[in-house]
């Protein structure tokens, strides 16, 4: 038995992709939902979920095929064909094999498959052709059952509309002990309240060590019976706690008949899990909850729009900008409680309390966009990483669920604080602590910290992910980030203390390979040094991905490389040294353009360096190869992990013009835009408008830019330029103008000041 289809024609693969998202029908009135393809990633390395969630929400409501493995670490592979029930968290777009929390499996007379591999749990069959999607909102028939399900969500609850055929022994399964790849339970609760109500928890451990889910489930439908189990075994009673529980209901269904179930969701308790559903549903109109789920969807939506001939490409924005806001998650409940990374409750007043921070992924582009988009909720998340500190005593690395998972490296929330304190954002913080909590970390003695402080470098060890040259650039980049604080405090031993460290990651440059190359603790560089390999000494990476990553220092990475054409010649062997057939290349080296792997974080900065050297147009070219090769609104339109939001994120600067290079110093190095027109819509009525003059699709190359009307002597824009409002106007053309921006007075700032 497999649970996977053969390879599909081109043919069938459209038709299902076109029944999966049909093509919208324009005119003024189309909602920018309809562009979005919420399977793009389901397939390949996208690693993303379909599933029904609102904007930053707390629940992703999403079906699970149950079977483990890295193709279904969100719970849902596009390729395969059975489901095995709707679980009510998911990450989107990780390699991390966590959540699928509070499984649900609508069942019948007719749920008698069970197999091995989704551990003997019944499923049905579907097919792509009876399954649909918008924003906030999910459907799919199961055939073998005949069951119709619809999910849609609000901030904290799980919202189900299932219509079942005619059968004596309708009901539904929740399985507490269900876990996935990462996740194991370690103490789950249930209990019957009453003919209509079930409540329970579900503590586990993974790559959360603590998570803790209180949920409450309410159903329209009276329960006629229930059966409660531990560890598969028939308890004769109203509750039961084990690591693995479940709890089976029954009824009676006519044809057609509609039952609704609600899970209310809180990470701190009972309590606030019965509130979620008594403050956010309150009704029993599903059809209400999934329109509302649309509107707060349309809403951030329309925060950027665009103009373009291309629908295909219209589709491929509003999707990136959907995933885009699927992370950080919502952690506190309704009266703000919430489970702390101290293994405490605690309550977030006056703020919503956010986590599944990404950092090593999202700092790079996709908090910076949060800036524009969504400062208030910048504050709240903010404040959530200092809460974090709060109850720890450092800030989050990478963080979910109320737990610090030290996953990857730096310590990232460091640029995220620090951009936010520039913008504006934080002028009702007190910026003293702020500026204490941003020193936790790097005066830390974990993750070789200890010795990049004594050594000026993290040296080589062989322990597991030691990644000591992807550290040391990391560790320097959010030094020089704690450096700029501190000069802004006007604390100038800490300033000084700071951008030096910040320089450290020159310790590793080795001028015999052009690298920067792992050294010993003695001093000594290691022998056989091959940097296309990939070792434990680079994080996810190799030696060509990680030479690039000193943002806040391109002038002195250049000068130590040996000038602007060594500079150049280096940029364009990242490009064109391809990997040969026989090189092995790890599971995250995918979006490979030579040794450039889109399908990784480390590298998305590197197309922008051009900027930098006088050759934007360069950067102009390889821009709309990666727009234009690398992203596409299909399940297989990702070519890597999608990462929380930042692939996405990439896609959505680039395609507006623009991008962080470095995500902390407000500038934005342009690169070039692929719309007609498009308006970023600010707080206040304000509103920041693109425009490209002879815009064609094969017209890529920058002739020359205005700014509110004037020449754009420089290639780039500020942060101010955009929040204050004002028209960018970009003339294009066919050909390359390699005079513009070739002058050192016109390129992005990078002096390490």
């Amino acid at each position: 038995m497999t649970f996977s289809v053969k390879p599909l024609t081109t043919v069938f693969i459209a038709l299902l992709i076109i029944a999966c998202n049909p093509t919208p029908k324009e005119n003024s009135n189309t909602k920018l939902t309809s562009y979005v393809n919420t399977f793009m990633g389901t397939d390949g390395p996208g690693n993303t979920y379909p599933g029904a969630s609102v904007p930053f929400g707390m629940v992703q409501l999403s079906p699970d095929h149950g079977i483990p493995g890295w193709d279904r670490i969100s719970g849902y592979f596009y390729p395969d064909t059975i489901i095995s029930g709707f679980s009510h968290m998911h990450l989107t777009g990780t390699g991390a094999g966590d959540l699928y929390d509070i499984l649900i499996s609508p069942i019948n007379s007719k749920a008698i498959k069970t197999h091995p591999e989704n551990g003997n749990r019944p499923y049905s069959s579907f097919s792509h052709d009876q399954e649909s999607s918008e924003p906030g909102y999910y459907q799919v028939y199961l055939r073998d059952y005949e069951i119709n399900a619809e999910l849609t969500t609000t901030d904290r609850v799980g919202i189900h509309q299932y219509t079942f055929p005619k059968d004596e022994n309708s009901g539904f399964i929740i399985d507490l002990g269900y876990a996935l790849n990462w996740d194991s339970p370690t103490d789950t609760y249930l209990k019957i309240i009453d003919d209509h109500t079930i409540e329970g928890y579900r503590f586990s451990t993974g790559w959360a060590p603590d998570q803790r889910v209180f949920f409450t489930a309410t159903f329209n439908k009276e329960i006629e019976n229930f059966t409660l189990y531990e560890d598969d075994k028939i308890v004769e009673k109203n509750e039961v706690k084990s690591p693995n529980t479940k709890v089976k209901i029954n009824f009676s269904t006519v044809k057609n008949e509609k039952i609704l179930v609600k899970f209310g969701f809180s990470t701190a308790s009972l309590n606030g899990s019965l509130k979620s559903i008594e403050k956010e549903a309150s009704h029993a109109d599903f059809e209400k909850y999934r329109s509302s789920a649309l509107d707060k969807w349309e809403k951030e939506l329309q925060k950027i729009t665009i103009e373009t001939d291309n629908l295909s490409d219209k589709k491929t924005f509003y999707t990136t900008l959907y995933q885009s806001m699927l992370a950080p998650t919502l952690l506190s409940d309704v009266d703000g409680h919430y489970k702390g990374a101290d293994g405490e409750y605690h309550q977030a007043i006056n703020y919503k309390k956010y986590d599944t921070f990404s950092l090593w992924d999202t700092f790079r582009a996709a908090h910076p966009l949060y800036t524009i988009m969504h400062p208030e909720r910048v504050k709240d998340m903010v404040k959530s990483m200092m809460s974090h500190y709060d109850e720890t005593g450092l800030t989050p690395v990478w963080s979910m669920q109320g737990n610090e998972t030290n996953m990857m490296i730096g310590y990232h929330a460091i640029p995220v604080i620090v951009d936010a304190y520039f913008k504006g954002l934080l002028d009702d913080f007190n910026i003293e602590r702020v500026f204490t909590a941003c020193k936790s970390n790097a005066m830390s003695n974990e993750h070789g910290i200890d010795k990049y402080r004594e050594l000026g470098y993290v040296p080589i060890s062989f322990d597991h992910e030691n990644w000591s040259v992807s550290k040391t650039l990391e560790y320097a980049y959010d030094d020089w980030c704690i450096a700029q604080l501190a000069k802004a405090l006007d604390k100038t031993e800490d300033y000084a203390y700071f951008m030096e460290r910040s320089n450290y990651w020159k310790n590793h440059y080795d001028t015999e390979s052009s690298f920067l190359r792992p050294k010993y603790s003695s001093g000594e560089f290691i022998k056989d040094f091959i940097a296309k390999d990939y070792t434990d000494h680079f994080c996810e990476s190799n030696a060509w991905h990680y030479f690039w990553f000193v943002p806040h220092n391109i002038q002195g990475l250049l000068d130590l490389t040996g000038g602007s054409k060594r500079f150049e010649e280096k940029l364009d062997s990242m490009f064109t040294y391809a990997p040969k057939k026989d090189d092995e290349l790890p599971i995250f080296s995918t979006g490979m353009i030579g040794q450039y792997a889109h399908g990784n974080e480390p590298s998305h900065h590197v197309v922008y360096l051009y900027n930098y050297l006088g050759k934007s147009w360069k950067t102009q070219e390889r821009v709309h190869e990666i727009m234009d090769t690398q992203y596409a609104p299909t399940p297989n339109g990702h070519c890597g992990n999608e990462d929380c939001g930042q692939m996405s994120s990439w896609y959505i600067f680039s395609s507006l013009g623009f991008y962080p290079v470095n995500p902390a110093d407000g500038i934005y190095v342009i690169g070039s835009p692929k719309w007609k027109e498009a308006s970023i819509n600010l707080p206040g009525g304000k509103k920041f408008e693109i425009s490209c003059m002879e815009y064609d699709s094969k017209n890529i190359y920058i002739q020359s830019v205005k700014l509110n009307g004037e020449p754009l002597n420089r290639s780039y824009i500020s942060h101010k330029d955009i929040i204050n409002g004002g028209k960018l106007e970009f003339t294009m053309g066919n050909e390359p103008n390699e005079k513009l921006w070739n002058g050192p007075e016109s390129y992005p700032p990078s002096d390490n000041q």
